[in-house]
């Protein structure tokens, strides 16, 4: 062809090349959608399969397929053009090669860049959520037509994400072959590292019979920041994943919660169990269309399908429908949890039991500690020590506590009696303490210091009561236990030295109930206002946070002092009353002078520790200023540790010394 022009020549070398993009762009749409067999007829069935199986074993992606069936719409519209241009030519008499820059000089602007995104795309083995944002950056561009085209593979990226959107937040499935959505189940841990967290989890879980919602709602799937769109925000993704999860606990209730919510109702006699398997199926779908009506997810999907119909991808739009698909999800498990699963009565019934904040079980503990007393003067056994308790918190059981009290038969005595000693110093930190010092061995009273209670709670309350909730209530009930066990030793001490009549300490309870019923008073507001779970989760997080801070105990030098503290103080009332009720002699006496000497001394320095402490500058400006003011007052009624740590003459002091019974202002 020596007779076209240089100039003609440059044009038609040009579009020649729109030929091998078009080349390398449809091999790559059939390798990306796996229709390379179709092609080859003559394959046996046997290569077939063979083939099917090898790409089966490579990084497949549904997104790399969707882009791809976007790439042949785009070649498509190429063969249409020159199809046209084709007979256009024919039907002139006279070819004009304007007639093809025309038809095909679009394209030289795209099929280009759209060669360089696949050569990226397989060199770097994109997929999923990272193909999202490769195609999302280079919609960013000032050429039109490329902008287009690019947007075009995005919208068909998008349908991908909306329909796993559509499964995970309708039906709460996570529908993710190749582990490209940005919601993925989370992978086991370390091991070594995580088996205590990961076992006390699991156990909650264990608790719902045959359930693995639960399971799924504390370890089940988790947000994979690698496959998030950076258009996404880590907070809308967090909503998401909160929707899909509330969607799966609402269509998958426990077999137990059934039979509570739909058999209670029903007026016919007891099932044979032929009959409760054949029923099983339609039980399950009634309770599940009640916890979440068809109204409701209709509602959800109509939402996402309108997003998926959107030419285009709408930030705000997108938030917005994700917000309110949240809230519908929210407000259904606000309604299962607080309504149908009583939450108000487990809550209190939490409360009155860890809290001590009932006076039929506070004086029902009382007779229990009196019934026991005994025996925790000795070291418990290991074997047997819980075993040993039962028969002292049982009688004291039957003398206070009302048959009536449907929520006293969730509760049971444990004793932990090797967390008492020998992992003293593998103790957890006391409600979440930041003090890195590790705890002391004065953390503990004695080897009973591991009593706590145990409340079992059916499905769905684990949502509500995570083991992190359950621990910190735990260990406010063993801390309140030491306390009451110190109390009483003060007051039986008292007695018998004075000979009078027990201490007074209703007042310094008063308070300590007065700072958990204020905090309750205001817990029970917010539940009534709120008609969304994670609001109420963040609200009883308030709660539990706020009783923490007003007693100090999230302080872990302060909790060591005043663990100390009582731990003196039960060894002067041990040494009180073994001096009364043995014989002893004058050596014998001046020992236990010294050692009672030594005791006070040990008191009075823990406990001008403990205000020198408290009336530090870090904790006089921090949120906790009004508590410590009314605590520091109730300490320090008399001026006495203000006047021993100035260096003041203590008897220049008109007002008596507090004597060691005194501590027990230093309750809640």
């Amino acid at each position: 062809m020596k007779w076209l022009l240089m100039r003609c020549r440059d044009i038609i070398e040009k579009i020649i090349t729109l030929g091998f993009y078009y080349r390398e762009l449809d091999r790559f749409a059939t390798k990306s959608r796996n229709l390379s067999w179709i092609r080859s007829g003559n394959v046996s069935p046997l290569s077939r399969t063979f083939e099917l199986s090898k790409e089966s074993s490579d990084n497949q992606s549904v997104y790399r397929r969707a882009i791809a069936n976007g790439i042949s719409e785009i070649l498509s519209i190429y063969r249409s053009s020159v199809l046209h241009i084709e007979q256009k030519l024919l039907s002139d008499s006279l070819p004009i090669l304007a007639t093809i820059t025309q038809g095909l000089n679009k394209f030289l602007f795209f099929f280009p860049p759209l060669y360089e995104l696949i050569l990226e795309i397989d060199r770097d083995g994109i997929y999923g959520g990272k193909l999202l944002n490769l195609l999302h950056k280079r919609c960013h561009c000032g050429v039109p037509e490329l902008q287009t085209c690019v947007q075009r593979l995005l919208w068909h990226g998008h349908q991908v994400m909306y329909n796993q959107l559509t499964y995970w937040m309708v039906y709460g499935i996570l529908h993710d072959q190749y582990g490209e959505f940005f919601i993925s189940r989370q992978q086991p841990k370390n091991r070594e590292h995580e088996t205590s967290h990961t076992d006390k989890l699991q156990n909650v879980a264990n608790k719902s019979v045959g359930d693995g919602s639960i399971s799924d709602w504390y370890m089940g799937f988790n947000i994979s920041l690698e496959m998030l769109p950076e258009y996404i925000s880590v907070c809308v993704a967090e909503s998401i994943l909160f929707s899909g999860k509330a969607i799966r606990v609402l269509r998958n209730p426990s077999s137990s919660f059934q039979c509570v919510d739909v058999l209670s109702h029903q007026t016919t006699g007891p099932q044979t169990f032929k009959e409760s398997l054949k029923n099983e199926h339609s039980f399950n779908t009634t309770v599940g269309d009640e916890l979440l009506p068809q109204s409701e997810a209709d509602k959800i999907n109509s939402m996402l399908k309108n997003l998926q119909e959107s030419s285009e991808f709408h930030k705000r739009s997108f938030e917005g429908a994700i917000g309110s698909i949240r809230a519908i999800a929210a407000s259904h498990l606000w309604q299962l949890v607080v309504v149908r699963a009583d939450l108000n009565g487990h809550l209190k019934a939490i409360k009155d039991y860890f809290l001590l904040a009932k006076g039929d079980f506070v004086q029902s503990l009382r007779s229990f500690l009196e019934g026991s007393r005994e025996l925790m003067r000795l070291p418990p056994r290991q074997s047997s020590a819980e075993a040993d308790l039962m028969v002292p918190f049982r009688q004291a059981r039957a003398k206070r506590i009302s048959d009536d009290d449907k929520y006293f038969s969730r509760l049971a005595l444990r004793v932990n009696v090797r967390s008492s000693q020998a992992d003293v110093q593998k103790a957890p930190k006391v409600f979440g303490e930041v003090d890195p010092s590790p705890l002391s061995s004065e953390t503990t009273l004695d080897g009973w210091d591991g009593i706590s209670l145990e409340y079992s709670l059916d499905w769905p309350l684990q949502l509500f009561f995570t083991q992190e909730v359950l621990t910190r209530y735990q260990r406010m009930f063993q801390y309140l236990l030491r306390l009451k066990r110190t109390q009483m030793e003060l007051e039986k001490s008292w007695a018998s030295v004075m000979q009078q009549g027990h201490l007074d300490f209703e007042k310094s309870h008063s308070e300590r109930v007065d700072v958990i019923e204020s905090q309750w008073d205001i817990l029970v507001a917010h539940i009534k206002e709120s008609r969304d779970f994670n609001d109420l989760v963040a609200f009883h997080q308030q709660y539990l946070s706020a009783l923490i801070s007003q007693s100090f105990l999230d302080i872990g030098s302060v909790s060591r002092i005043l663990d100390g503290i009582m731990k003196v103080c039960l060894q002067f009332c041990w040494k009180i009353e073994n001096q009364q009720t043995q014989n002893q002699t004058e050596t014998d006496d001046a020992k236990n002078i010294n050692e009672l000497e030594r005791i006070s001394e040990e008191f009075k320095m823990k406990s001008n520790s403990l205000y020198t402490i408290l009336r530090s500058s870090r904790l006089a400006g921090s949120q906790r200023a009004p508590f410590l003011r009314r605590f520091l007052l109730r300490f320090n009624f008399n001026s006495y540790y203000e006047a021993t740590t100035q260096g003041v003459n203590v008897m220049n002091v008109t007002r008596p010394q507090p004597a060691i019974p005194a501590f027990l202002r230093l309750q809640l």
